[in-house]
């Protein structure tokens, strides 16, 4: 046996992460913000499990920096969102280049194009559930530093190809 003892197993993330998944949260004119940075694959697995608190219908927003194109749809069904989310998921978080918003008259949860989420609402119980999934509040916390414009994505057809199909079946119309 190679290991000995009973060490809880680490994920990927926590194990090569560079700092300490954090947040910045802020409240003016009536609305919290949350600013959140990690990792690639943990932003993007934060913003699936986060939208399962918001309300059972939500409106979405999708704008794929690549192709040039938005969707948008109205009342969409929560589960269904999180379906789509989760089809997408790897190719978000390796290529990124999409702005992802899931929204309701009280909560929004954005995955910006750079894997950095946002979180936009009128109570502070984002809070409690960001420190829930294990991340700390901090007074600042550090952008993606290569953020890019438009043109200057990588090509990733799958990722194009995968968006355009999740914005099918949520009935989702073009912009």
């Amino acid at each position: 046996m190679f290991f000995r003892g009973r060490q809880p197993e680490a994920s990927i993330w926590r194990r090569f992460r560079v700092s300490p998944d954090g947040f910045t949260f802020t409240h003016d004119d009536g609305y919290y913000t949350a600013h959140v940075v990690a990792n690639a694959e943990r932003v993007v697995d934060l913003f699936h499990a986060l939208a399962e608190h918001l309300a059972p219908a939500v409106d979405v927003v999708i704008d794929d920096l690549r192709s040039g194109r938005s969707w948008k749809g109205e009342a969409v069904a929560l589960p269904d969102v999180r379906e789509s989310t989760a089809r997408l998921k790897n190719l978000l978080a390796r290529y990124g280049g999409v702005e992802l918003s899931a929204y309701t008259g009280e909560d929004q949860l954005t995955l910006n194009p750079y894997l950095e989420l946002f979180v936009y609402a009128r109570t502070d119980r984002w809070l409690y559930l960001l420190e829930g999934k294990g991340l700390e509040e901090q007074p600042r916390v550090r952008s993606k530093s290569w953020k890019t414009n438009r043109l200057q994505f990588p090509a990733a057809p799958d990722l194009v190809n995968a968006v355009t199909a999740a914005a099918e079946p949520l009935g989702l119309h073009p912009t």
